[in-house]
């Protein structure tokens, strides 16, 4: 999503440049690609998780993974960037030479079994933040002692057939919240197993406002007008939701009690212990997950698992959960860059002893850039904007003469945090391997859409953290 995203922006605003995508997997989408579990679908509306220049047209506001991997495909055909992409290329190593300006990116190609070497000027890490060859499965006793298949959501099985099967669900997040309606259409029964409760709301599927003003409007017309208005609602509810804590889990409470059936307990299988957006909010569309609820077809169990055994799942509070399959929907790992390792003139660097640079560079590591969207809302936003300050940055680039752009980090000692700023599990996992953020503009992470749009594509480029450099004679 962010590679195309960042190739089509090029095309359209610097399109002079030339570049070549570089993707591991054998087509395109990343995420999109890579989940093939059922019912796998957006968890934000696709009128902000799009890209700005390119509409989406459909009313569904929360999309499938068929229909995202569909749009990915059609935005990369109109804009010629589908061109560019050099499938089967994993990055392995980039090594900047600072003698000629350029990086030195070792590739393997898997389809030929071979490595070859490639030079660019800049590198843009638009992977995401996803360990694409495993996900986040916890080692729990007596798995081996379980008879039937145990599978996690990232690795979904094309042959799995879950008809009149009883199946558990172990996890409380988007994938799990996803997955029971999903196979409850078809399993004998689902039950949800979680040992913590996550927030839950039902959204509508179709976005009505966009329904009437696609009537009214030219199709780019009301896409704009519903994007800036979905943008503010979900600020808007993020910033009540965090400065009234209390209303806004009672609230989500009043929603939960309104969509289970009468006298469904809320507590403890509704009831987080932690406040509203500190962790993400999960989003069910059309209420399904509360509609397999009422109609029997799932159900669920708080608690921690003790261990598996033949037939299921035994929980520490001795109740046992008999299950034909079991899919531990347990979380992702995060890994930046794609698991490729960075090197400056053949020293590697370690970005856990980096700074972020308005949330795209590293302090030290010249003409480097990455993505990482937002956290509190549509990944895109961010992405787009970084997307947009890219290539502004490359225009003073050349404006300057420049062949080297380099963040340095103020002198002295500076407070640090960590780079998200966020309570999920996958996210404290791998705090240790990320960079980190400073206290202060322009090394922060920040979270605010309204801001960043100013900081990225309005104020000036320049910055004295910002160094432009001629670079050696011999790149010149």
């Amino acid at each position: 999503m962010s590679g195309i995203g960042c190739a089509c922006y090029l095309r359209r605003l610097m399109p002079h440049k030339r570049f070549a995508i570089l993707e591991a997997r054998g087509d395109l989408g990343g995420t999109w690609d890579l989940f093939r579990y059922p019912g796998i679908r957006s968890d934000s509306d696709l009128f902000t998780f799009g890209y700005e220049f390119r509409p989406w047209t459909s009313d569904q506001a929360i999309a499938d993974g068929p229909a995202i991997q569909s749009y990915l495909r059609d935005t990369a055909a109109e804009y010629g960037v589908d061109r560019a992409i050099r499938y089967h290329h994993r990055l392995l190593r980039a090594d900047w030479d600072s003698g000629k300006a350029l990086w030195r990116v070792e590739v393997r190609r898997t389809d030929r079994d071979e490595t070859i070497t490639l030079l660019c000027r800049w590198l843009f890490g638009a992977t995401g933040y996803y360990d694409y060859a495993q996900g986040y499965a916890p080692d729990f006793a007596g798995q081996r002692d379980f008879t039937g298949p145990i599978v996690h959501p990232q690795h979904w099985p094309a042959d799995l057939d879950v008809t009149g099967k009883r199946v558990a669900v172990v996890g409380s997040g988007a994938t799990a919240v996803t997955l029971v309606p999903a196979l409850a259409r078809t399993a004998a029964h689902v039950v949800q197993v979680q040992r913590t409760p996550t927030y839950i709301l039902p959204v509508p599927s179709r976005d009505r406002i966009h329904a009437v003003l696609r009537c009214l409007l030219p199709a780019a017309t009301a896409y704009a007008v519903t994007r800036r208005l979905n943008i503010a609602r979900q600020r808007w509810v993020y910033t009540l939701f965090q400065r009234h804590p209390r209303a806004a889990r009672r609230f989500i409470r009043w929603a939960n009690r309104r969509s289970l059936p009468a006298g469904f307990p809320l507590d403890p299988h509704f009831t987080p212990p932690y406040a509203p957006w500190d962790q993400r909010l999960c989003a069910v569309p059309d209420g399904d997950y509360f509609a397999a609820l009422r109609g029997g077809r799932a159900s669920i169990v708080t608690g921690a698992v003790a261990r598996f055994d033949e037939t299921g799942l035994v929980m520490a509070s001795g109740e046992r959960i008999a299950a034909d399959i079991v899919v531990t929907a347990t979380g992702l790992k995060l890994q930046l860059f794609g698991g490729a390792t960075l090197a400056i003139d053949g020293r590697t660097i370690d970005p856990a002893q980096h700074l972020v640079y308005k949330g795209m560079m590293l302090d030290g590591v010249p003409n480097f850039s990455f993505t990482v969207g937002y956290t509190n809302a549509s990944w895109t936003l961010k992405v787009g904007l970084i997307c947009r300050h890219f290539c502004r940055l490359l225009e003073m680039m050349d404006a300057r003469d420049a062949r080297i752009v380099v963040a340095e980090r103020p002198k002295g000692p500076i407070e640090t945090r960590p780079l998200l700023d966020f309570a999920a599990g996958y996210v404290t996992r791998s705090l240790d391997t990320l960079p980190r953020q400073g206290d202060a503009a322009p090394w922060q992470m920040t979270v605010d859409y309204s801001r960043d749009t100013r900081h990225l594509t309005r104020d000036p480029i320049t910055d004295p953290a910002l160094h432009f450099l001629a670079g050696p004679q011999e790149a010149r």
